[in-house]
């Protein structure tokens, strides 16, 4: 069959290689005569894909030995208890920069844990930039948490916050593994898999170790960060197969030449569909300021909603697919997750530069 054009923000696209590798490896995983979905958790074969997807986790991103590598399920959402219950102390106060819907939902989890508070937001030009933090005040901070990209709005941090002391945790669930970053500057990293990782179902913690505390027992044993880096991941049955795929994404990614690889095509398929709106004489409107743009995801909108019904069904019937906006802004999106080809954006530049001229 011929594959979609995918762009759905999540789940997203995931390398055609890797689906290949799974589809032959499905009925006898490693000369087991088990599909993966059947080996046990606790035999040495698992074991050694979950290590291994550790070990290229690790690679990839440079993860100082000072930082954990946490499996865990519940989607990033989970994170935002999982965090303040394991990080806000009774007489600290944690601080969160809001610059969309998963800024305030996090936010608001942690207002029924602790003391919480917004540090700084863009809530005022509807989420359309990055808030600048300088001269904010973070008295007495357990931590301060952003949200790197902003799947729904198509905003992203260029350059994180550096505050001496305090913990950064950060949301990356959709533009972990896109772009270099160091990650010794963060107390506490999160994603959810299902967009540039592998499929849903795991979340990915990375966590300064010094922030794992042993003394957590008044914390339910499966909130508790301990649980997971005392157990190596395996307390209880963890999503295997989810855990699979994200090392063959992970196998992939090195292929593709690592992070700077990867970094270098998003990079470009970005720029391509944002210079298709920016010479459009206004007929593409960005959602975000430019100086704020996300590489992940590229929100616009049409001159008005019947364009836009008309842009959507033609572009269902070229095979695109995952191109309406979210409710909260209207539009459209396209999701540009690492797996998605370079291709497939020059096929949508094309599709809406033909669009825009036949109108």
């Amino acid at each position: 069959m011929e594959r979609a054009l995918n762009f759905n923000a999540g789940p997203a696209a995931l390398p055609l290689d890797v689906l290949k590798k799974a589809q032959d490896e499905w009925l006898n995983f490693n000369g087991t005569g088990m599909s993966v979905l059947e080996v046990s958790h606790r035999s040495p074969e698992f074991e050694t894909v979950l290590n291994e997807a550790k070990r290229l986790l690790t690679e990839l991103m440079e993860i100082p030995d000072t930082h954990e590598i946490l499996f865990i399920q519940g989607g990033a959402s989970l994170q935002f208890s999982m965090i303040p219950y394991n990080l806000l102390e009774p007489d600290k106060q944690a601080y969160y920069v809001l610059t969309g819907t998963w800024s305030e939902k996090a936010l608001a989890e942690a207002q029924k844990i602790g003391k919480a508070k917004v540090a700084a937001t863009a809530k005022d030009r509807n989420y359309s930039y990055i808030p600048d933090l300088k001269g904010i005040s973070v008295e007495n901070a357990a931590y301060l948490h952003i949200t790197s990209n902003n799947t729904i709005y198509g905003t992203s941090w260029r350059h994180f916050p550096e505050l001496q002391q305090i913990p950064l945790a950060a949301d990356m669930s959709s533009d972990i593994l896109s772009r270099k970053l160091d990650v010794s500057k963060f107390g506490i990293i999160y994603a959810g898999a299902q967009k540039n990782l592998g499929p849903s179902g795991v979340t990915v913690v990375i966590i300064r170790k010094d922030l794992i505390k042993d003394d957590a027992s008044h914390l339910p044993t499966m909130l508790n960060y301990h649980t997971f880096a005392k157990h190596n991941s395996l307390y209880n049955t963890p999503p295997s197969f989810a855990i699979y795929l994200l090392s063959l994404v992970l196998q992939w990614t090195k292929d593709k030449g690592g992070i700077e690889g990867i970094q270098k095509i998003n990079q470009e398929k970005s720029s391509l569909l944002y210079r298709v709106i920016d010479e459009s004489e206004g007929f593409y409107r960005g959602h975000a300021e430019k100086e704020h743009r996300s590489d992940m995801n590229i929100t616009f909108t049409l001159p008005d909603e019947q364009l836009t019904k008309k842009f959507l069904a033609e572009a269902k019937e070229k095979g695109f697919t995952g191109l309406n906006g979210h409710r909260s802004v209207g539009g459209c999106r396209a999701s540009i997750y690492n797996a998605v080809p370079l291709e497939h954006c020059e096929y949508l530049a094309e599709f809406m530069e033909n669009f825009r001229r036949n109108i």
